[in-house]
Parts: structure tokens; C-alpha cells; sequence
């Protein structure tokens, strides 16, 4: 049983149900809307990763530059209706649309804070997890099965990409993280994509995902986020051979997903060298979304660098404890 959230981390019940009121409301006229789409005419960036990787960061990165749609929280709110939700954002919040600065104070500017992944601000990215379980029939990230891939509302689910694309007039940018475990779907289901594959050194994504299980539910006992395939044995473990587990087989079940994806599909990209160099970063990137045939030639305009948080926080205990349980997972030495 999974022990309760910590209280700054429960869902809103009253947000909850006004969410579902605007849902069924504006759900008729999205349907007429993305009913004229079929799928995005640029390439997806979809940001894929482990929890704790630095996926939020990237993501507020591509935000910033302005090149990018995005979910963003205010977004976020219209997840049953997103092009009615662009178009809302827009009127409320586009300078092109604005009229004596009445609205000044909705438009502020993206920073690159957050709190296990959560945002703050109107315009700051968004997992945008509700718009995604409209489609699969998945609430957590794991991997889903031949029988519940065949229940993807695939055509569906292109569409309202394609649906966001247009209101925006640029290509869509967002998190992949629900489906990480199922890439290889993703791949035959859009016809244009990048897949930003994120990867931290593996100590420091592992000390990350236990101090967030400290902050979400007050403890470690509970499991949070994605659940790799050896989900099932790895529960009945201790926290800290949990979440070697969980990173160590995650990993490598992405990998064998994305070895079996064409090259110019995706960019693999580590934490430590995105915050040392993003320019860098963004000369790759740019350069895949050339190659698929996107005009990018973007000069870079976003910062230098950005601080690396790998630091040893762990007590010495526990350190040895995660390196003992990598080696024996991957026969590996991690070196710190």
C-alpha cells in the first residue's frame, strides 16, 4: 500500500471537479476542431528520461527559447480541449493580442526553478499528464502491453498533436515520460519526431529519486513514478535497491527501445553536458530538426550554462548501499 502524499503534493479536490465541469463543456468544440487534423507536420520533441534526470530543465530551456510549443501549466488546465486552451493562453497572454497592458501580469517571464518537477507560473512547462491519459489507458509511467497498446487512441491523439501545432504555429515540444517505457510506439505512431533522450550519471539520478520519495510522501517506503518491467519483484526489496533497480532496468529498457529507432529520430543528451554546455546542445539539436526537414536554423540566444547539482548528499552508508546494489544489477564499478 502506498503511504499518502505529503499534503503540498495532493491533488486539489475542488480544482479536480471545476477541471471536469470545463472539460465537458469545451470537450464538444475540440472534437469539431481536431477533427480537421491528422497528424503534425513538424517534428515532436518528445523529452524522454528517467524522473530526476533533468527533463524539467530542458524542457523550460526549450520553453525560453521561444522556438517551441509547449504545455504549459496554464495550458494544462484545458487538457480536454488544448487548441481551445492555445487559443484562451493566447488572448490572455500573446502580446500580439494585447490591449493597453490589462493583462501584463499573466505573461511572466519562465525561470528555470521547479520542485520535483512542478512548475510555477502560467506560461512554465507542463507534464500535462491528463492530456496524455485521454489517449492510453496507463495513469503512471510503465509499459504498456500489446493488448492495452491496441487501446491507444492513436489517430486520435496524433490529431490534437497536430491540432496544438497549428494554434501555436511552431513545432511541439513536451515530455514523454508516460510512454518512456514504450518509445517504439511512439516512433511508428508519428510520422516526424525527436526523442531528446535524457540520461544522468546514474548515482546522482539514484540519490535524486530517493530525496524525492522523502519530499512526496515524508519517507522512502513509497514507490514514486515510472515503473520499469521488473516493477512486480523490485517492490518487495528495500528503498535504496528499489530505485538502483528502478534506474539501472529503466535505462535499459529504453535503450533496447531506441536502438531498434532510426538514428536521425533521436539525440542522446547527458544532464552533465547540457548544463556545461547548451549551446552545444542546441547546435545538435537544431541540426536533427534540419534533417527532418524543419527550417531551424536558430541562432542560440539562451544561457551559457546552467549549475550542475551532482553532488554526494547521501550519508556514507547509503552511498556504499547504492553501489553495491549497481554492481550487482549491471556487474558494473560506478565510479563517483
Amino acid at each position: 500500500m502506498q503511504p499518502v502524499r505529503q499534503p503540498q503534493h495532493q491533488r486539489n479536490p475542488q480544482l479536480e471537479t471545476l477541471l471536469q465541469e470545463i472539460s465537458g463543456l469545451l470537450g464538444p468544440a475540440e472534437q469539431q476542431v481536431a477533427a480537421q487534423y491528422r497528424m503534425p507536420t513538424h517534428p515532436v520533441v518528445l523529452v524522454m528520461g528517467l524522473p530526476r534526470c533533468g527533463s524539467t530543465l530542458t524542457m523550460q530551456w526549450l520553453a525560453a527559447s521561444g522556438r517551441f510549443a509547449y504545455p504549459s501549466n496554464l495550458l494544462s488546465r484545458f487538457y480536454a480541449a488544448p487548441y481551445v486552451g492555445v487559443r484562451i493562453q493566447q488572448l490572455l497572454t500573446d502580446p500580439a493580442f494585447s490591449f493597453g497592458n490589462e493583462l501584463h501580469d499573466l505573461a511572466a517571464s519562465i525561470d528555470f526553478a521547479s520542485t520535483l518537477g512542478k512548475t510555477r507560473g502560467a506560461l512554465a512547462p507542463n507534464e500535462f499528464w491528463y492530456f496524455w491519459r485521454r489517449f492510453i489507458p496507463n495513469i503512471e509511467p510503465r509499459r504498456l502491453t500489446d493488448e492495452e497498446l491496441a487501446e491507444v487512441r492513436s489517430s486520435e491523439f496524433a490529431a490534437e498533436l497536430a491540432a496544438l501545432e497549428a494554434a501555436f504555429g511552431k513545432p511541439l515540444a513536451m515530455k514523454g515520460l508516460i510512454l518512456a517505457l514504450n518509445i517504439s510506439f511512439l516512433d511508428q505512431l508519428l510520422d516526424k519526431v525527436l526523442f531528446l533522450h535524457l540520461r544522468r550519471h546514474p548515482f546522482y539520478n539514484i540519490q535524486s529519486l530517493l530525496e524525492s520519495r522523502e519530499r512526496y510522501y515524508g519517507d522512502r517506503a513509497g514507490w514514486y513514478s515510472i515503473k520499469p518491467p521488473e516493477y512486480d519483484w523490485l517492490v518487495g526489496e528495500d528503498p535504496i535497491t528499489q530505485v538502483v533497480g528502478q534506474v539501472v532496468f529503466t535505462h535499459q529498457a529504453m535503450a533496447a527501445d531506441l536502438a531498434q529507432i532510426d538514428a536521425a529520430r533521436q539525440l542522446a543528451v547527458s544532464y552533465e553536458a547540457f548544463c556545461a554546455d547548451p549551446a552545444g546542445v542546441w547546435d545538435q539539436l537544431t541540426g536533427r530538426l534540419r534533417a527532418q526537414g524543419l527550417d531551424a536554423d536558430w541562432p542560440y540566444d539562451g544561457p551559457d550554462r546552467f549549475p550542475d547539482t551532482n553532488q554526494v548528499r547521501l550519508p556514507a552508508g547509503d552511498v556504499q548501499a547504492i553501489l553495491d546494489a549497481y554492481r550487482r544489477f549491471t556487474g558494473e564499478q560506478l565510479a563517483l
